[in-house]
């Protein structure tokens, strides 16, 4: 299944526009409906934008899994975009939290990343999300070499788990969600766990593509 560059536009616009519908049934909620947003709208709007954080991260670490069991190599030209949508919900996860539970407040954000775990994990989430969204374009891709690039956009799966951990910590009795972010994380880096080590083991008891990888490795 290959489908035409015109094919692949047009997807790519839908999944565009989708991926705004959360943020633009927040913006209708604050603006024309606000018995949307709940009894209180700050904290379901914090809430909100967590959520979609965590869902694009799992969408985009979904994609390589997809591509490789169903042989949809054009499933790869989705997966930058997911992931700025993921880093642009943090960011709006972390502007609600500090316009509405803070107040702006510099000194009281700064207590709340050193005293309450869940915040310093999601702090530091967003932060390592930081270089991988201003390296998401072709010519930072040039830049860096395609090596080191790859390199550095492995911290999704170290950002990825810090996210999931800050929302289980974060609630305090259901822990359902988490859970359900957790075991499809697992499954996720579980999978990359597995197909990692067979290559490993097919390289092993291979020479040519043993000696082939020690060529290509940087001095």
């Amino acid at each position: 299944m290959q489908p035409s560059s015109t094919q692949i536009s047009v997807a790519k616009f839908l999944v565009f526009t989708i991926a705004l519908i959360p943020l633009a049934k927040l913006a209708a909620g604050a603006v024309y409906f606000p018995e949307w947003l709940g009894a209180n709208p700050a904290e379901f709007i914090t809430r909100t934008t967590g959520d979609w954080t965590l869902r694009f991260l799992l969408i985009t670490l979904a994609v390589t899994p997809l591509r490789n069991l169903l042989g949809w190599n054009w499933l790869l030209r989705f997966r930058r975009m997911l992931g700025l949508y993921a880093f642009c919900y943090a960011v709006m996860h972390l502007s609600s939290y500090v316009a509405f539970d803070q107040l702006f407040d510099v000194m009281e954000i700064l207590n709340d990343i050193v005293k309450r775990p869940f915040i310093t994990v999601g702090f530091a989430a967003l932060v390592l999300m930081l270089p991988l969204a201003i390296t998401s374009t072709n010519g930072m891709v040039r830049r860096l070499g395609a090596r080191r690039w790859l390199a550095l956009h492995r911290l999704i799966y170290l950002i990825a788990p810090l996210g999931v951990l800050h929302f289980w910590w974060m609630v305090k009795s259901d822990i359902t969600e988490p859970v359900i972010y957790g075991l499809i994380l697992t499954i996720l880096l579980g999978y990359r766990a597995a197909v990692t080590i067979k290559a490993r083991r097919g390289s092993a008891q291979n020479p040519t593509r043993r000696q082939a990888r020690k060529m290509e490795a940087p001095t």
